[in-house]
């Protein structure tokens, strides 16, 4: 590609706030067929579309997690709950990944332990369209459905690792929220509730059915709703424990099934 087009969309995408623009025209640059695709796909970035839904795929982990228009983009930070899950898991484990979005978890999940059974469930069709790419190519299940609603019944008790990447942006924060994700993924992966608890406080309160004794949830928050966060935890059945990466600003809740 000529270096002169090359600076006129580091240019562009500068001019229009992108943090890292030499990066993503060099991934827009690379994922063009023809000169118009190009130029359409940097049109659409400009405009604000998400990176990922352009290229139709996030970098994860380390793998290339498909990623559809209007699923929500699976986050760096979140790299440090899977990698927390990973340590606490072992080879043959049961494992359920929750609000799957795109299925990158489990995904990554399956890629890093051996022979898992990896069951994993999404509410919203798209998303799990999109969860079926990335999952049952690594030997998974995916549902559509209400959390463990959709979930098959023989799952009870048997789970040893309980991934639950809910939504937790409180309703009135999410005007606050960057473009890309306030306005092109799906509201459903976001708002979590008034205090953005609600949908974890449902995972939580059912977790103790479907995990085996000893076996673990796993939830992203924020640093200011891990008091409560704890204190739901605790009320159902779980033992939990706080971690933190300051690096990612990541904070999970591990609730442990006595």
């Amino acid at each position: 590609m000529d270096d002169t087009i090359n600076r006129i969309i580091v240019n562009r995408l500068r001019a229009a706030g992108c943090v890292f623009a030499e990066d993503e025209a060099q991934l827009l640059i690379s994922a063009a067929r023809t000169t118009a695709e190009l130029d359409d796909m940097v049109n659409r970035r400009v405009a604000g579309l998400p990176l990922e839904h352009i290229l139709g795929w996030a970098e994860f982990c380390g793998l290339r997690i498909a990623v559809d228009t209007g699923v929500f983009v699976p986050r760096q930070r979140t790299e440090f709950l899977v990698r927390q899950a990973i340590a606490l898991a072992r080879s043959g484990a049961v494992v359920v990944d929750l609000c799957c979005g795109s299925g990158a978890l489990g995904a990554v999940l399956a890629a890093n332990l051996e022979r898992i059974e990896l069951h994993a469930v999404d509410i919203d069709p798209v998303a799990v369209r999109c969860a079926h790419r990335n999952i049952t190519t690594a030997g998974g299940h995916v549902y559509e459905g209400d959390l463990y609603e959709a979930l098959p019944a023989t799952l009870r008790n048997r789970v040893e690792i309980l991934v639950a990447n809910v939504p937790y942006v409180p309703t009135e924060s999410i005007r606050l929220l960057p473009p890309e994700a306030r306005i092109y993924e799906a509201p459903i992966a976001l708002d979590g509730g008034e205090d953005g608890l609600d949908v974890m406080r449902r995972v939580a309160t059912e977790a103790a059915l479907w995990l085996v004794p000893g076996g673990h949830l796993f939830v992203e928050t924020s640093e200011r709703q891990v008091p409560v966060t704890v204190e739901i935890f605790a009320r159902n059945g779980l033992i939990p424990q706080v971690a933190t990466d300051h690096e990612l600003d990541a904070t999970i809740v591990i609730g442990t099934r006595t």
